[in-house]
């Protein structure tokens, strides 16, 4: 492409135009191609632009590759009336997770709780827009998904697990839903490659090398080097729950038997695993009593007492709900990462990158 390329603002309706266009020029049908473009869309929107459109052209690849079925629905492979086993069958990863949302709603609606547990599924892109779907309807959200392995465990040479993200939203009345999305490494493992790209260090406890070792050399992630675990043995832990959560008790792929999305054969399904769960908050507590009490707890934590030149006390999302607003009213501003994979989606896919 030659020129740098730079920063692009975009409104969030051209953006999901694009995203949609490329989408069924890959074969996607239309309400499919609907259900993956706001599931991409709406993380940029956050400013999570890891997570957002910059995987299209990923998985536009994948689709035209076949790896990605464009021929398949998900389906409920076993269920009961608080939980349910659905068979994404290799359809994009957001198709699969949104069904899997609305069918724990549906299970929590009946029975208090809904638990839903994914098989034959890919990467779903961000965890937190599924848990944000759930609290949409009421219900306090849970949303995690397991990884082919790129985090060390403690004492390992290699990695052990996924970057398995987990995130929980909770709505909050007239309030905005709190929301958490993270994943169990220390740092992603794009901001190990972004640093690199720019000659920038590497911070010490972000990597581990082959023999175990803590490293700041990034050129050795990720073949000689893995991430390491959010606080140690905790973020260890927690992995291993989603694991089994999403991929042993789902039937789906674990561990190294998860493939690659991104960088393994385009032609192959990855089976990776997914889990939601929603729980009904009218079911235990009346509505707008547990919104009360919501608004209560926030107000606590942002009358807290702040260290000296610390601005008020933040809850998980509200940087992203500030985000969105602005987003809505004046676009959004994608960084030039974003763009150049775009751009390379849209020449692939034989699409004008017009937005």
């Amino acid at each position: 492409m030659g020129m740098a390329i730079a920063d692009t603002r975009v409104s969030i309706a051209a953006l999901e135009g694009f995203c949609f266009r490329v989408l069924t020029a890959s074969g996607v049908r239309e309400p499919d191609a609907r259900t993956t473009t706001a599931a991409l869309v709406t993380p940029d929107s956050w400013g999570v632009f890891t997570h957002g459109t910059k995987l299209l052209r990923g998985y536009a690849r994948r689709l035209r590759a076949g790896g990605l079925r464009v021929d398949v629905s998900p389906k409920i492979a076993g269920q009961g009336p608080g939980w349910a086993l659905i068979d994404g069958q290799s359809a994009l990863g957001q198709v699969t997770s949104a069904f899997a949302v609305e069918e724990s709603i549906r299970k929590a609606r009946q029975c208090g709780v809904g638990f839903v547990t994914v098989r034959n599924s890919c990467h779903f892109g961000a965890a937190g827009y599924y848990a944000w779907l759930a609290s949409q309807a009421g219900m306090i959200g849970i949303a995690m998904a397991n990884d082919m392995p790129s985090v060390a465990a403690p004492g390992s040479k290699g990695p052990v697990l996924g970057s398995n993200p987990i995130a929980f939203a909770c709505p909050g009345g007239s309030g905005d839903p709190i929301m958490l999305d993270m994943s169990i490494a220390t740092v992603a493992g794009g901001k190990v490659f972004a640093r690199c790209k720019r000659g920038e260090p590497i911070p010490p406890g972000w990597l581990v090398d082959d023999q175990g070792r803590p490293t700041q050399d990034g050129a050795l992630y990720p073949e000689r080097a893995s991430l390491a675990p959010m606080g140690g043995h905790k973020g260890y832990g927690i992995g291993l729950f989603i694991e089994i959560l999403a991929g042993v008790l789902s039937g789906a792929a674990v561990t190294r038997q998860v493939g690659s999305w991104l960088f393994g054969d385009f032609q192959a399904p990855t089976n990776h695993g997914a889990a939601f769960l929603a729980i009904d908050v009218g079911a235990i507590m009346e509505l707008e009593a547990f919104y009360r009490r919501i608004a209560a707890l926030v107000g606590e934590i942002h009358a807290a007492p702040t260290a000296h030149g610390a601005p008020r006390l933040m809850l998980p999302g509200e940087i992203e709900w500030r985000n969105r607003r602005r987003a809505e009213a004046e676009g959004i501003e994608l960084p030039a990462d974003v763009v150049a994979s775009l751009s390379e989606a849209a020449a692939e896919s034989a699409e004008p990158f017009v937005i």
